[in-house]
């Protein structure tokens, strides 16, 4: 068992937690016991936990799972969400966005409006490769509620995407795995890129393996790094350990291990 010891307070953005006995395909199981003690051993007092993706499924009970077993539990949870339109920029993509239809399993305002009044959620989070982006009317109730949306990155959601879908709204949008998933350097560099021009978006750590990377969103945005654990896919001590070995002050390093994470994330600070 790893075990590690240092001398920050660490909260993490980015852990997905099994909570049914059914195991989707290509995931990573980790039930509730087994990822709070691996969080405790790793030296992380807060986590923000959500359902791994299931598509073509409604949430609404993997969403309630995990509110459920963050009860009495260190864990901060987030709804998961989904929708109907292609997260892609190409003219086909676009046609057939322009003709897609709401099914019973895609997420509608009034699921927003319920998952933000609830007080077991603190946010939301879209995996847009997977499940999709939402509609227009969906992304107007989140600016509404204001709660941050954890979006994933990547090759099936390039940063060009996110951006003129999301980081123009009011709601802070947390990017996962530095908008680069999987491995992705150029992508990573394109959405560090991008947050010159944006006031409310942020970035996570988790499966960002390239130490350049990492150490320049540290040192020209210090103030816009979280840190994300990818539990279950990554131990929590290893994800810990890529960030204390970089090259950067021990401030910068306190802020990406909690205080930036503390200012968006109600639920993550000292006082919770």
């Amino acid at each position: 068992m790893l075990e590690l010891e240092h001398e920050f307070r660490v909260v993490d953005v980015h852990a997905r937690l099994q909570t049914g006995a059914a195991t989707p395909a290509g995931t990573t199981p980790l039930q509730p016991d087994r990822l709070e003690r691996e969080m405790h051993q790793a030296g992380i007092v807060r986590s923000v936990v959500f359902p791994p993706v299931s598509p073509e499924t409604s949430y609404v009970a993997a969403n309630n799972g995990v509110a459920r077993h963050s009860v009495e539990r260190p864990f901060i949870a987030f709804a998961r969400i989904n929708g109907v339109e292609e997260p892609t920029t190409n003219a086909g993509s676009r046609f057939r966005n322009a003709f897609s239809r709401q099914q019973s399993h895609h997420t509608t305002p009034e699921d927003v409006e319920q998952y933000a009044y609830d007080d077991r959620f603190h946010g939301f989070v879209l995996d847009p490769a997977a499940d999709g982006l939402p509609t227009d009317d969906v992304l107007d109730v989140l600016e509404d509620v204001s709660l941050p949306l954890i979006v994933s990155g990547g090759d099936g959601a390039p940063s060009a995407v996110l951006a003129d879908r999301l980081f123009d709204r009011s709601f802070p949008v947390i990017v996962s795995h530095f908008g680069g998933h999987p491995l992705n350097r150029k992508q990573m560099h394109e959405t560090i890129d991008r947050l010159e021009g944006t006031e409310d978006c942020y970035l996570e750590t988790s499966a960002v393996r390239y130490r350049d990377v990492l150490e320049r969103a540290l040192l020209e945005h210090p103030d816009r790094v979280f840190f994300g654990s990818g539990v279950p896919d990554c131990h929590p001590n290893v994800a810990i350990m890529e960030i204390l070995t970089l090259d950067v002050s021990a401030d910068k390093l306190r802020r990406a291990f909690s205080k930036n994470a503390c200012r968006v994330v109600e639920g993550l600070g000292p006082q919770w």
